[in-house]
């Protein structure tokens, strides 16, 4: 009988459950069979649903995160855990001793009790969850220190429980002196066997044991020939056993180990049943703790298996495709019985309203409306006793109670009719049913006078309407559906009914009632022709109306059904041929920016060869070879930018990135004048205005090469006055300059020095700044490389200390980044 420690405390449990008959205890039931240990099932079994959000908040929440541990493929072994308490008991008693088997089994609950505290607390390199509701449950193990208790356990008892010899090193001494004493004895006895076989005075040539003394079997005719102590007889009369004088002293040593054997096996018991007694308090706290873990382990496996959905509470009822529990398992053990395909229920979907607190369900037998309340009540229970719900969506109210009045009622030991039963039960639901409760009613009205019925079933509705219970009936009586379209916060729903096939479709119409069918049901069946028309002939009009009325409604329900579902498919093949004309826009956009792709690297190619031809033009061969080899790797640079800024650009414009960004909107530069400074998208440089050719066309120079570039090249201009060097110089520092013959104006801002030693560069690059500060240039480019870093470290230095430099910057990754260095000149 397990501990009260060991099962749920279920706070605030409801007034009512009506748990027979909504098949709680079967439910309940199946999921205790998902456990694996009689500590997991029993606190399951004792599991009940309840009216305390806060502990089934918390209930949900641990098996959603035990359900999270399963979806990422972990696992824990619960088999072997057990009660432990009575044996915890004995253990706390001083100098008890507690059985080696019972020993083994507390080992392995400690075991189970040490893996799962590693669990929660793992090492570095473990595996951790995020399950915050688990880790608080489990909490408290950490304040116990397992290891050295299963130190002094663990491999010292055998599976069949006896002790190890290496539970100890006197025990260990012991069993090696037996074995060495065993060995003497059967030595002995096998001499004195082969010395009497020879005269035909042993019975047989062998070693048995009488009383823990090692003897031989003697005829009983040469008994005394044989010197030594008779252990009694066989059967017949014609063996006895003698144990030899050689052997006597030799069988006392062996009895006198065995004795200080059970002395060292009690004292290594008593050992270990006072360190168990002394953690009995930590063993005790983790059983309790895997006794729950277990549980919402049980319910997750349970949720995985009907793919369950965590309830949600609220003021309003809304369940969406929903399923009886039972009812699913049932057809899948029959599916798998057949060998066939596993079914599942048709899914019930109620969405009350938010003014709406009764539902009146109506339609055929066997339309699936007892199922639809077994259903809505069964997974209230399960909601509240903190089990996921097999449903796609569950918000439910948070009841206090639970009524259900659910099939034949009628009760012989009472000498109550079915009648007389269900209106005793309804006597006392109405009586003890609040605003908080759930009742189900299940045909009411039904096993009396239909009028009287009626009239009982509509007064019994208002009733638990004006109490502002939840309430969900079902009926075939057209008063109560009457009764439901003319009351405010009720709501017709009608099972659906095929009415071609005359059969059900389970499927719950809101909103509709519904119709009995009970006529075309019979006729179905085969009932005669004859009686079916002359039932027909006796119905009212009236009701002949309401009936085909309500067959009318629903076949316009059912078109408009399919009418939505061709809409729906509709939809579908439009979102599917918009799909194919986006990919097909894609493929023709790509190959149109391939082509557009070719052209411009024909283009850039067509540039590169004017290059060159100026190049050659240059008469200075040593100018022109400098140039040559900027030029080819500046080309080769901006070759690479140009197509990733080009590719990145595309896919901007193609997915639409680019939509409303300033920064990716073409941008055409204005108020460009002579002597500004421009710098030029193809080729990522910065070129003087010597002359403006037309509003979209510019003379531009960069050093000593001249060109024409369109205004749609530009990427952004910089105004600078322009001076001659001499003007420049004179600002500056007031002082009287010299000039060489050619034209400064054209000089270039970058300087290679790659290939140089430190201190070439370092001359070169002072005589190239002063010529560059003397022309008037705002900045400078140093292109070193980057190799060891040597030049550039030994450049930069040098250039933060010069007199003519502000700031010294490195460019971008893809302008040189580490291989260059731009310096800005003061002006």
């Amino acid at each position: 009988m397990n501990s009260p420690e060991l099962l749920p405390i279920v706070p605030s449990t409801l007034r009512e459950a009506s748990a027979a008959a909504l098949e709680w205890p079967r439910l309940r039931e199946y999921i205790a069979g998902r456990t694996f240990s009689p500590l997991g099932r029993a606190w399951i079994l004792a599991l009940e649903p309840c009216a305390d959000l806060a502990w089934i908040d918390q209930q949900q929440q641990r098996t959603a995160e035990l359900r999270a541990m399963l979806t990422r493929g972990g696992s824990f072994e619960f088999r072997g855990l057990f009660d432990p308490t009575a044996l915890l008991d004995k253990a706390r008693i001083e100098g008890a001793a507690l059985e080696s088997t019972e020993i083994r089994d507390l080992l392995a609950v400690l075991e189970r009790v040490a893996a799962w505290r590693s669990l929660i607390d793992p090492p570095p390199n473990g595996t951790r969850y995020e399950w915050p509701g688990i880790a608080a449950l489990s909490a408290p193990l950490l304040d116990y220190d397992l290891a050295p208790l299963l130190r002094l356990l663990r491999g010292k008892i055998e599976p069949d429980g006896s002790l190890n010899d290496d539970a100890s090193p006197e025990l260990n001494r012991i069993r090696r002196a037996m074995e060495r004493q065993h060995r003497a004895i059967e030595a002995s006895l096998r001499r004195s066997l082969q010395s009497l076989s020879e005269g035909g005075s042993t019975q047989e040539d062998l070693i048995t044991i009488r009383g823990d003394r090692f003897v031989i079997p003697v005829k009983s005719e040469f008994k005394r020939k044989v010197p030594g102590v008779i252990h009694g007889s066989s059967s017949s009369g014609q063996t006895v056993f003698v144990e030899p004088l050689d052997t006597i002293e030799q069988n006392n040593e062996l009895v006198r180990l065995l004795d200080e054997e059970q002395s060292e096996i009690h004292r290594i018991l008593v050992a270990m049943t006072r360190a168990l007694g002394q953690n009995s308090a930590a063993i005790h706290v983790g059983a309790c703790i895997l006794a729950e873990v277990e549980s919402h382990h049980a319910r997750a496996r349970f949720a995985e298996t009907l793919n369950c959905s965590r309830p949600t509470f609220t003021q309003e009822l809304s369940l969406t495709a929903a399923r009886h529990p039972l009812l699913e398992l049932r057809m899948r053990a029959d599916a798998v019985a057949e060998g066939i395909e596993p079914r599942t229920p048709v899914p019930l979907t109620i969405i009350l309203p938010p003014e709406a607190k009764q539902l009146i369900i109506s339609g055929p037998n066997t339309g699936g409306k007892t199922v639809s309340l077994k259903t809505l009540g069964l997974l209230s229970l399960m909601a509240q006793a903190g089990i996921p719900v097999p449903a796609e969506k569950a918000e439910l109210p948070l009841f206090q109670s639970i009524y259900a009045d659910i099939g034949d009622a009628q009760s012989i030991e009472r000498n109550l009719s079915s009648f007389s039963a269900h209106v005793v039960n309804l006597d006392r639901i109405s009586r003890e049913a609040t605003a908080d409760s759930l009742v189900l009613l299940d045909e009411l009205g039904s096993a009396t006078d239909p009028e009287e019925g009626a009239a009982l079933a509509v007064a019994i509705a208002s009733h638990f309407l004006t109490l502002k219970a939840w309430c969900c009936i079902t009926t075939h009586l057209t008063s109560l559906k009457v009764y439901a379209a003319n009351h405010y916060g009720v709501v017709n729903a009608a099972v659906g009914f095929d009415q071609q096939t005359l059969t059900p479709t389970y499927e719950l119409r809101l909103g509709v009632p519904g119709a009995s069918a009970g006529l075309n049901i019979a006729a179905r069946l085969g009932l005669a022709p004859n009686i079916i028309a002359a039932a027909r002939a006796q119905m009212t009009t009236q009701t002949a109306d309401i009936g085909a009325f309500l067959d009318q409604l629903h076949d316009q329900l059912t078109a408009a059904a399919v009418e939505r579902e061709t809409m729906q498919q509709r939809e579908r093949e439009l979102s599917r041929e918009k799909a194919r004309v986006e990919v097909e826009g894609r493929v023709e956009q790509k190959a149109r920016t391939k082509e557009l792709e070719t052209k411009l690297n024909s283009l850039l190619e067509d540039f590169a060869y004017q290059l060159r031809e100026t190049v050659k033009a240059i008469d200075d061969k040593t100018l022109a070879q400098k140039i040559a080899r900027d030029s080819d790797r500046r080309m080769a640079t901006l070759r690479r930018e140009f197509s990733e800024q080009f590719n990145s650009t595309v896919v901007a414009h193609t997915t639409r990135a680019d939509k409303n960004d300033p920064a990716a909107q073409p941008h055409i530069p204005k108020g460009i004048k002579v002597g500004d400074l421009v710098k030029l998208k193809s080729l990522g440089r910065q070129a003087r205005v010597d002359r403006i050719i037309d509003a979209k066309n510019f003379e531009v120079s960069m050093g000593p090469m001249k060109m024409r570039a369109p205004i749609d090249d530009i990427a952004e201009v910089e105004s600078v006055k322009v001076v001659t060097p001499l003007e420049a110089a004179r600002k500056r520092g007031g002082i009287t300059v010299a000039t060489a013959s050619n034209d400064t104006d054209y000089m270039t801002s970058e300087i290679n020095v790659i290939g140089r030693t430190a201190d070439e560069a370092q001359t070169e690059v002072e005589r190239f700044l002063d010529r560059a500060f003397l022309a008037g240039l705002p900045r400078i480019r140093i292109v070193h490389g980057t190799g060891m870093g040597v030049l550039r470290r030994t450049l930069r230095e040098y250039l933060r200390n010069h007199p003519h430099v502000t700031t010294v910057t490195e460019p971008p990754q893809n302008q040189g980044g580490q291989g260059a260095t731009e310096v800005e000149l003061r002006q």
